[in-house]
C-alpha cells in the first residue's frame, strides 16, 4: 500500500524573482522529504518559474497588491481545497493572513527572512514599527513552529516579538557552484566548492549586487572604493541593481570623480556578473542570511561585508568591516581580491538538501498526524 504524503502549502505573497523567491525555488526543486509541496502565490514570474521547476502552484489574488480581504479569501479557498497538514508562510503579509485565515486543524509554520535589529530599516517611523511588532507578537501565538534564517534573526525576533515557541534556526542552504561560463575549466570534485580564482587581467574587479536603497549603504562602498582606487588605479566597480536611490548613487559617483571606473548597469544576471568579478561587497545596515554573500563565497570570490546581522555567522572576521571606515573597506577589498587564500569559502555550510531535511524535521515537531 502506497501512502500519500501529507501536503504542506507554502504561502508566498510576492511574485517577482528577488528576495525570498530564491529560497522558495530552491526548496521547490529539492523537495521537503516526506511531503508534497504546493505553492500559493500571486500571478507573476515566480509561479511561472515554479511551474518550470515541476512544482504544483496555485496562482490567486494574494499579497499586498491584492489586499488583505482577497488574500484571506484566497488562502481559505486553498485550505478548503487542499486540506494541507501544514501551512508554511513567508514574509509579513502572508504571516498575518495565515493567522487570520487558517483554522485550528492545520499546523502553522513561519519562516522569518527579513527582520532587522533597527526598526527603521524596514519601517518608516518608530510608531509604525511598534504597531507592527504588536501585530507580529499577536499572530505568532497562532503558529505551531517558527523558523529563522540566522541566529541574529532569531535573537531579533525574541527581543521584539517575544514568541512563545522556540525559534529554530535553519540557514539558507547553498550547493557547490560550477560556473556555466567556463565549461572548459577544471571542475571541482563532487561536494567541493570552486577553487578561488586569481584577479582577472586588467585589474581588480569589485561587484555590488543589491537593491539601490538607503539600507544598502552604497555611498559607504563608494567611499571605500575611492580609497582603493587611489592605491590601485586599475580597479573597477560595478554597482548592479535597481531601486529608488539610483539617482542619488549616480550623483555620488560623479561627485567622487569615479564615473570612468564605476558602472551602474541596472539588473544583471548574477551568475554572469560573479564570473566576471573578483570581490563582492555588501555593506548593508542589516542582513539576515544573504544569498548574494553565500553565492559569492560558494563561487570562490572574495567577500567584504558589514559586521551586522547574520553576516558573522557566514563569514570569517577578515571579510567583515566597519562600513563607516573607508580605509578598512579599501584594505579588505584589496586583500580579498588580491589574495585568493584569504577568500572565505563555505566549508561546512548546509546544502539545499540539508536545509530541506531540517524543514521536514520542523514539520514533524508540530505533531502532524498525532
Amino acid at each position: 500500500m502506497v501512502l500519500t504524503p501529507p501536503t504542506a502549502l507554502w504561502v508566498v505573497p510576492v511574485s517577482d524573482l528577488a528576495g525570498v523567491a530564491r529560497h522558495v525555488l530552491d526548496v521547490a526543486r529539492a523537495g521537503v522529504p516526506g511531503w508534497r509541496l504546493v505553492f500559493l502565490t500571486p500571478p507573476g514570474d515566480l509561479p511561472e518559474a515554479l511551474r518550470d521547476a515541476g512544482a504544483a502552484v496555485l496562482t490567486e489574488p494574494f499579497g499586498p497588491a491584492h489586499g488583505t480581504r482577497a488574500s484571506v479569501s484566497s488562502l481559505r479557498h486553498a485550505v478548503r481545497t487542499l486540506r494541507p497538514a501544514v501551512v508554511h508562510s513567508h514574509l509579513s503579509h502572508a504571516d498575518i493572513v495565515a493567522a487570520m485565515a487558517v483554522g485550528r486543524g492545520t499546523r502553522l509554520v513561519t519562516t522569518e527572512h527579513g527582520i532587522a535589529r533597527d526598526d527603521l530599516v524596514y519601517h518608516r517611523s518608530a510608531a509604525k514599527a511598534r504597531v507592527m511588532a504588536a501585530v507580529h507578537a499577536a499572530r505568532l501565538r497562532r503558529f505551531d513552529a517558527v523558523i529563522a534564517v540566522s541566529r541574529a534573526t532569531a535573537d531579533a525576533m525574541a527581543d521584539k516579538w517575544r514568541p512563545r515557541q522556540r525559534v529554530v534556526v535553519i540557514p539558507n542552504g547553498v550547493d557547490p557552484v560550477v560556473s556555466r561560463l567556463a565549461p572548459l575549466a577544471p571542475q571541482p570534485p563532487s561536494g567541493e566548492s570552486l577553487a578561488p580564482q586569481p584577479p582577472r587581467a586588467g585589474g581588480l574587479r569589485v561587484l555590488s549586487l543589491a537593491r539601490l536603497a538607503p539600507e544598502k549603504r552604497l555611498p559607504a562602498l563608494l567611499d571605500g572604493f575611492a580609497a582603493l582606487h587611489r592605491e590601485h588605479p586599475d580597479a573597477r566597480l560595478t554597482i548592479a541593481g535597481t531601486g529608488e536611490d539610483k539617482a542619488t548613487v549616480r550623483a555620488y559617483v560623479d561627485r567622487l570623480g569615479l564615473s570612468a571606473v564605476v558602472r551602474m548597469p541596472g539588473f544583471v544576471d548574477p551568475d554572469a556578473a560573479m564570473a566576471e568579478h573578483d570581490v563582492l561587497s555588501m555593506l548593508s545596515v542589516w542582513e539576515n542570511c544573504s544569498y548574494a554573500l553565500l553565492d559569492a563565497a560558494a563561487r570562490g570570490l572574495g567577500v567584504v561585508a558589514s559586521d551586522v546581522g547574520g553576516n558573522p555567522e557566514m563569514l570569517p572576521d577578515r571579510c567583515l568591516v566597519d562600513a563607516d571606515d573607508p580605509t578598512a573597506v579599501a584594505a579588505a577589498l584589496a586583500a580579498q581580491g588580491l589574495d585568493p587564500s584569504a577568500r572565505p569559502g563555505l566549508e561546512g555550510w548546509p546544502s539545499v538538501t540539508e536545509m530541506c531535511a531540517r524543514i521536514a524535521e520542523v514539520y514533524e515537531s508540530t505533531g502532524v498526524g498525532r
